[in-house]
């Protein structure tokens, strides 16, 4: 952050290209170093960075620009949040200092720009903007935000805000378990450069080469299946309940989370997105899969609550969500799409949702905790909306059926 000022700068200046490195490298940071998020140590790493950070903060893999970060005591930031990201606009940059309140929360994917503040005691929601102004404990949603009516909830502090020492000592060496999967990445590395030099020693480099695509396979079956098994070994079936953030669960979750992302993720997943393969692998964790269904995407947190029926399509980028963490709460709840149902790019599905048969949801929309969508409807937006105007339900036509 060293020269960095706030205001407007070109986008092809010292400072343009300053702000872009600076959120590349915290972008890598998220890959490279995932153990290290969503955890105790997620502050103290925030704040070498740079960030203004407070006590008892929560922080999960944000993305930040630390020098014009402030984020008060017993705030939350959920997964793959954006704070006092740079804006362009006509070939011009915007930065400015941001601020999350204290006692506030910011959703998944959510986002506060130069110059905005989540109000203490606020909440921006999933996929949502911070608002110019806002009143302290007020909630957003939206892109731009709508003012979002939602009663705060009630918990025990000694699990939410106000732990004992006893739980600190006990989520910090549950934590530490997350070095697990780091060391069975880099042994399946090993693995995989060790089993190649054997065969090139063996029958010659030419030969290597053309049997590196089965080695890599063999190396993408054991983290799909070692992924796995740990997701059973540490938090068994999942099912529709509530658990606060310094409970085992959470924490057990979170480990096998970092199996997922650290072993499963770059040797298999992200690989086979759109696969058959795939959809076996999501069936070994839980989730109920239909036949001809394409899931181009690995991200359902609790597999076991997801549903998706026959020719279902999960298209790039989409969250299946099934759970939110309001009020330090992480609440579970199934998502079901229907027989030929659609969830377009980089959606979001939030828990207790449902999608009907042969029901589109577009790109980039947001399904509503609570939301089901009417069978063989279109439906679109932040929040979604229907999709054609003048019409509330406007039917998709089957091309199969005319003629």
């Amino acid at each position: 952050g060293i020269g960095l000022v706030g205001g407007y700068h070109p986008v092809r200046s010292r400072i343009g290209w300053q702000v872009w490195a600076t959120e590349r490298l915290m972008d890598s940071a998220r890959t490279f170093l995932f153990p290290l998020y969503a955890s105790l140590l997620t502050p103290h790493w925030l704040r070498l960075l740079g960030a203004k950070i407070g006590k008892d903060v929560e922080a999960s893999t944000v993305l930040m620009i630390p020098k014009f970060t402030t984020v008060a005591d017993g705030a939350f930031l959920a997964d793959d949040t954006m704070v006092a990201s740079y804006e362009l606009g006509g070939g011009w940059m915007h930065l400015g200092d941001a601020k999350v309140g204290k006692r506030a929360f910011l959703g998944n994917s959510g986002m506060t720009g130069p110059g905005r503040t989540v109000p203490k005691n606020g909440l921006v929601a999933v996929l949502s903007a911070t608002p110019d102004k806002a009143k302290s404990g007020s909630s957003w949603l939206g892109s731009p935000p709508v003012r979002l009516r939602r009663a705060a909830g009630s918990a025990d502090s000694s699990r939410t805000f106000d732990p004992p020492r006893k739980l600190k000592i006990a989520r910090s060496l549950v934590e530490t378990c997350r070095l697990i999967p780091v060391v069975v990445t880099f042994g399946i590395g090993l693995g995989v450069l060790f089993g190649l030099t054997a065969i090139a020693d063996s029958i010659g480099y030419w030969l290597a080469a053309a049997l590196s695509g089965v080695v890599l396979l063999v190396a993408g079956f054991v983290a799909a299946a070692v992924s796995a098994a740990a997701k059973w070994l540490w938090v068994g079936r999942i099912g529709k309940t509530d658990h606060p953030l310094w409970s085992s669960f959470v924490w057990r979750n979170e480990v096998a989370d970092t199996f997922v992302e650290t072993v499963a993720a770059p040797w298999f997943a992200r690989a086979a997105e759109g696969t058959a393969v795939l959809n076996m692998w999501l069936r070994w964790l839980g989730a109920d899969i239909g036949r001809g269904v394409w899931c181009e995407t690995y991200w359902l947190p609790e597999a076991d609550l997801v549903t998706l029926a026959d020719g279902a399509t999960v298209n790039r980028g989409c969250v299946v969500q099934t759970h939110l963490f309001h009020d330090r709460i992480m609440s579970m709840d199934t998502v079901d799409l229907g027989r030929g149902a659609t969830l377009g790019p980089h959606c979001v599905a939030l828990p207790a949702s449902g999608i009907g048969d042969g029901a589109t949801v577009g790109p980039a929309s947001l399904v509503m905790r609570g939301d089901t969508v009417p069978a063989h409807t279109r439906w679109q937006g932040n929040p979604i909306a229907p999709w054609a105007k003048g019409d509330p339900f406007p039917r998709i036509r089957d091309d199969r059926n005319e003629g």
